[in-house]
């Protein structure tokens, strides 16, 4: 049965995997980091957007309420 690697497997895969993509590494984190960076900021974004449109409806209850009353 195969299983997680344990400490050892992790840095011998660590080194083969720099050696193999040791030049492309730094862009690619980069890369990476920008893309986690925009996935925060539409994250925030989509937050502004609901905080917006539940201010709306209650603007909204609160108008309906007075001309019903």
């Amino acid at each position: 049965m195969i299983s997680m690697p344990g400490g050892w497997e992790w840095i011998v895969i660590g080194v083969i995997t720099f050696i193999i993509f040791g030049k492309r590494l730094p862009g690619t984190m980069r890369s990476l980091g920008k893309s986690f960076a925009n996935l925060k900021q539409g994250f925030k974004g989509v937050e502004e957007e609901i905080k917006e449109v539940k201010e709306i409806k209650d603007d909204i209850d609160t108008i309906t309420k007075l001309k019903i009353s």
